[in-house]
């Protein structure tokens, strides 16, 4: 199994920016996807962003154009580039690992890190 260990994350001003990273141990980054999901206090996990091992990316409609997910397969890093950030963008971030095919937004099937905490301040 994967495991995945995030970094990046932070408090910044309300229009700044941040970059998350994802870093995978154990097996590659050879999954059908990897993606980012987020969790605000007394929220559910929701979805952040997703690439498929094919290249499709896939953005909630609450970050995109603000965010940006990218990969590096030789180097088994996952990376997501925050900008504009807002104070709701605060949250948990997770890096999740999707070995087989099925949907890239609910949080079934998937391996997750430990979480970076981002925090936007007004």
């Amino acid at each position: 199994q994967v495991q995945l260990v995030e970094s990046g994350g932070g408090l910044v001003q309300a229009g700044g920016s941040l970059r998350l990273s994802c870093a995978a141990s154990g097996r590659t980054f050879s999954s059908h996807a990897v993606g980012w999901f987020r969790q605000a206090p007394g929220k559910e996990r929701e979805f952040v962003a997703a690439i498929t091992w094919s290249g499709n990316i896939y953005y909630s409609g609450s970050v995109k154009g603000r965010f940006t997910i990218s990969r590096d397969d030789a180097n088994n890093m996952v990376y997501l580039q925050m900008n504009s950030l807002k104070p709701e963008d605060t949250a948990v971030y997770y890096c999740a690992d999707q070995r087989y095919s099925g949907s890239v937004y609910n949080t079934e099937n998937k391996s997750w890190g430990q979480g970076t905490q981002v925090t936007v301040s007004s």
